[in-house]
């Protein structure tokens, strides 16, 4: 591919996993053609796992040798770097000027955007793959240790903590009052966002990786037990699922009246949200981990190369094979897409 200087166009930001805090992939009129050339690409030297995220010309990601790279998306150039204290999985977010990650040191860094200096840290029993999430001032997360944290964001100041019954690698969806997550206990949670109290607790048949997304009075999730759940958001009780042919640890998109996922059976899924009746699958590689991102009228998803379908009917409209497994969530931004693959590169497409 030819590498071209990039677009002076600042793109809408990305400041989370899926965007926002909605999961809502964008949703946005995003290019449905296959990309052209390759603007620039960037050597992070080491297997990238997590989802870039973006701000006002600043791509950043973190590496599993836990470094975390602030790049001009103009030129692809490093503007700082940050080195955490072990390994990182977990996808940053942004939120005023601070940049927040977990690590496998079972800290949770506040590390400062413009310049990489640290602002605080706080340190948990176990890894933290989840993505930290921010709600009125206030980061939530949970770690290996089977706890969920809130912290002050702006100082790391902790407000509660509650026990979970296992490993929590799921990112947290909140709202103005709940908190909703998955838990390696195999139940799905809703805490009380003021002070962790559990409200409710539903229980799938085998730990839970994935990380929910809400619509409409639903809890959307899935389970390594097979299966795809719609739960109330309210009272916590099961309104649907659906059965994949593996487990499932892909975290759902939300677009319209349909939900995607992936699975690890290679398929990936597009379910109607209210009754869980299967509108397509299509298969996209041996096993599919990776949320998808939803544009308009394309679903993107990154399983061994990135692939956009038709949101309608699952038929593939491009696919771009790239150096390396791409297991991470692609970013849309403009009529740009940017990369993070295992073998350490990031790639803005065009």
């Amino acid at each position: 591919m030819i590498i071209e200087p990039g677009n002076s166009n600042p793109p809408e930001d990305w400041p989370t996993l899926l965007k926002d805090n909605a999961r809502s992939g964008g949703q946005k009129p995003y290019a449905a053609r296959s990309p052209e050339k390759a603007l620039w690409q960037f050597r992070a030297g080491s297997s990238l796992r997590s989802a870039p995220v973006l701000k006002e010309g600043k791509l950043y990601v973190t590496s599993v040798a836990g470094a975390v790279h602030a790049i001009d998306i103009v030129t692809g150039a490093a503007k700082w770097k940050f080195q955490a204290g072990g390994q990182v999985h977990s996808t940053p977010s942004l939120f005023s000027d601070q940049m927040f990650f977990g690590c496998d040191d079972g800290k949770v860094y506040a590390v400062n955007r413009h310049d990489g200096t640290k602002t605080w840290e706080i340190q948990t029993g176990a890894e933290v793959w989840a993505s930290p999430v921010i709600r009125n001032g206030i980061t939530f997360f949970g770690s290996a240790d089977t706890r969920v944290y809130a912290v002050e964001a702006a100082t790391g100041k902790p407000r509660w903590v509650q026990e979970l019954g296992g490993r929590i690698y799921s990112t947290i969806y909140a709202t103005e009052r709940q908190l909703y997550l998955g838990c390696g206990d195999g139940r799905v949670y809703c805490l009380d966002s003021s002070s962790g109290k559990i409200l409710w607790s539903t229980e799938t048949g085998n730990g839970i990786d994935s990380s929910p997304a809400v619509v409409d009075d639903l809890v959307l999730i899935g389970s390594e037990d097979f299966l795809f759940y719609a739960i109330s958001a309210t009272t916590g009780q099961t309104r649907w699922t659906y059965e994949t042919g593996l487990g499932i640890a892909s975290s759902p998109a939300i677009s319209s009246d349909s939900t995607f996922f992936g699975s690890k059976d290679g398929f990936l899924y597009a379910l109607e949200t209210r009754t869980g009746k299967l509108r397509w699958k299509t298969a996209v590689g041996e096993v599919v981990t990776a949320p998808p991102v939803v544009g308009d009228g394309v679903v993107y998803i990154q399983a061994g190369g990135t692939f956009a379908l038709d949101t309608a009917n699952g038929n593939v409209v491009w696919r771009a094979a790239l150096g390396g497994a791409i297991q991470s969530v692609p970013v849309l931004a403009g009529e740009s897409i940017y990369l993070a693959s295992l073998n350490g590169e990031v790639y803005a497409l065009r």
